[in-house]
């Protein structure tokens, strides 16, 4: 190890010490921000939490000056003469860059508005950089902090692309109860009571040496590593130990090659997806039930609740090795695998990806806990498929009604879920789930459903699935993965009205008018982007003929998507759905197209589907 010699400082500083009017540099070799849905929602999930914890209604802004303090980790610096080059913790410091920035912009056009731009750049003889100086990220930078969206050139960097891609996320992750009054309660607290340890050395070698002491697994425990020193101990010595050791070793070995940290969420989740009783209240001063400590301290956890787990006996701590961790892992895997892996349209796991592609991370616990050793392959399958439905239903309806999908808001009510389907068998588990979407308030009834900045993700996959299910309708190959640009052609949410209110007085004698109903989900199709950079500007007429040549749900507009056509034919005549083709595209005719949309949605996501999929039958 590198022996250090030179003052070292380690101070704790808030967010605002560590980012205002600060000027970092990161060296060339570790340039690349590469930060994952799950990381982004972690970070944005333990804030919220943490903050909701201390808020209340009725306190005033200077009552957050006396919250406690949160950590939030450290970061080294290298100091070189006046420069400070970010050694460890860009992921972090630029992940928070990227929250403060969608947290100004979700500040506009307030009248209680907290100042976070020093934190983000700074302006020195009237130019203005930012605070994490990269070059390649400048532009893409710039127009997120300036419009809230960036649309990468061809040869971006995979930082840009991440960069845009987290950020499009922290809309539906920032939970919605902290978008009104809370919100400037929220900056403050972020900015003032969450710390980082900074340490600041002044050389390379010295900055190096303390971020290898301490990184070096070799000498730091592990959660799992201490969870299965536990288990191993408590185990007949000799063979059964070693077998199950070797096991363990191979399975979390697999899943860690599959996914950053995969390993250790599934332990989180194999253990609260069978075990987990009780979640924390969000109440001030509500204590950390089973589900909490599970998600922070698995390990401490299992030592004091193994008599509840049933681990009393050496073949009991045995058995929890070789085969219940051993079933979860490998259909936990399974799970990763449907999440991000190649697509399979027939598969009961696809109803996985599409909850994986709206970033719902929850789904996973709920699908490990209705799964028992005794079940045969069918019958996990089916309960798989169960259970990605139910999710799936669940979220589309949700978004339809402008109803918020983050970790934070919906964690209560899936824990509720998660307990009350563990261990069911499929007839059961089908009734449970259909109950619960028959009883909850949001339907596709809902007919306001229209696209605005921070939901065009998300209307992205809704529209996607739509047009997806009336092209495997009517016999074609599934078009999923094109639509949401898993393949070559980058697709876009689209209207079929040009912005040209002039063309549209007849209707609207107001363009604030025009602008409303241009945005409902009737008037939107997805395109290829080449598509509407050479046409979008033209009027209906001039579009109808080559939406006829573009998925099935644009193609539907024009008349000759009802001519020798007959998978297309077919599957508007079983369906009943009203397809029809249309001249002219006015007002009323938004109206009408969103009520078909509305109808297929309800066809789409039905929840009778569950019972059928119970009985063996496909829907």
């Amino acid at each position: 190890m590198t022996e250090i010699d030179r003052t070292i400082d380690g101070v704790a500083k808030t967010i605002a010490e560590v980012l205002e009017k600060k000027k970092y540099s990161i060296d060339y070799y570790q340039r690349e921000y590469k930060w994952e849905s799950k990381q982004i929602a972690e970070l944005v999930a333990d804030l919220t939490a943490k903050f909701l914890d201390l808020y209340q209604p009725d306190h005033a802004r200077k009552h957050v000056a006396k919250y406690p303090g949160y950590y939030l980790g450290s970061i080294i610096i290298s100091q070189k003469g006046s420069q400070p080059f970010v050694v460890d913790g860009q992921q972090r410091l630029t992940s928070l860059t990227l929250f403060l920035t969608y947290l100004r912009r979700l500040q506009q056009g307030r009248d209680e508005v907290v100042n976070v731009d020093e934190l983000i750049y700074s302006e020195k003889f009237g130019e203005k950089s930012f605070n994490l100086d990269v070059a390649d990220r400048n532009d893409c930078m710039e127009a997120l902090f300036e419009f809230g969206e960036y649309e990468p050139p061809a040869d971006a960097s995979e930082s840009v692309h991440t960069l845009v891609a987290r950020y499009a996320e922290l809309d539906r992750l920032f939970p919605d109860e902290l978008k009104e009054g809370a919100l400037p309660f929220f900056i403050d607290w972020l900015k003032d009571r969450v710390q980082l340890v900074q340490i600041t050395a002044y050389s390379d070698d010295d900055a190096y040496a303390i971020f290898e002491t301490m990184n070096d697994r070799g000498l730091k425990l592990t959660p799992a590593d201490m969870l299965k020193g536990y288990l191993l101990a408590n185990m007949e010595d000799g063979k059964p130990r070693t077998k199950a050791n070797d096991l363990w070793r191979k399975r979390l070995r697999n899943l860690d090659e599959q996914a950053e940290d995969a390993s250790s969420d599934f332990l989180k989740t194999w253990l609260r997806s069978q075990y987990s009783t009780k979640i924390r209240e969000r109440k001030k001063g509500a204590r950390p039930e089973d589900w909490d400590r599970i998600g922070t301290e698995f390990h401490r956890w299992l030592r004091g609740a193994h008599d509840s787990v049933g681990l009393k006996t050496p073949d009991d701590y045995y058995q929890f090795v070789v085969r219940d961790l051993d079933f979860y892992s490998h259909h936990y895997a399974r799970i990763l695998n449907a999440s991000t892996g190649p697509f399979e349209p027939d598969s009961a796991l696809r109803f996985v990806r599409f909850n994986a592609d709206l970033g719902f991370t929850l789904q996973n616990q709920l699908l490990l806990a209705p799964l028992r050793v005794e079940d045969n392959s069918a019958i996990i399958d089916r309960k798989l498929e169960l259970v990605g439905r139910f999710t799936d239903i669940l979220l589309a309806r949700r978004i339809w009604n402008f109803r918020a999908t983050a970790y934070s808001t919906m964690q209560y009510a899936m824990f509720t879920v998660m307990r009350d389907i563990r261990g069911l068998s499929e007839p059961a588990l089908a009734q449970v789930l259909r109950d619960y979407l028959l009883k909850i308030d949001e339907s596709f009834d809902y007919d306001g459903l229209y696209v605005h900045q921070q939901n065009r993700s998300q209307l992205h996959k809704i529209l996607a699935r739509i047009t997806d299910y009336i092209t495997v309708r009517s016999g074609q190959a599934s078009n999923y993965i094109e639509l949401t640009n898993g393949a070559k052609v980058k697709y876009e949410v689209e209207h079929i009205w040009a912005d040209h209110p002039e063309r549209h007085t007849d209707d609207f004698s107001h363009e604030a008018d025009f602008a409303r109903h241009r945005n409902r989900i009737g008037d939107l199709l997805l395109l290829p982007k080449q598509f509407n950079a050479s046409y979008n500007d033209e009027t209906y007429a001039q579009k109808r003929p080559r939406y006829f040549s573009q998925n099935l749900l644009a193609a539907s507009l024009d008349p000759q998507a009802y001519e020798k056509n007959p998978g297309f034919l077919a599957f508007v005549k079983t369906s009943g759905l009203p397809f029809h083709a249309y001249e002219e595209f006015k007002a009323s005719g938004i109206v009408e197209r969103g009520n078909l949309y509305s109808d297929i949605a309800k066809t789409l996501w039905n929840p009778d589907d569950l019972t059928t999929v119970a009985a063996g039958d496909v829907p």
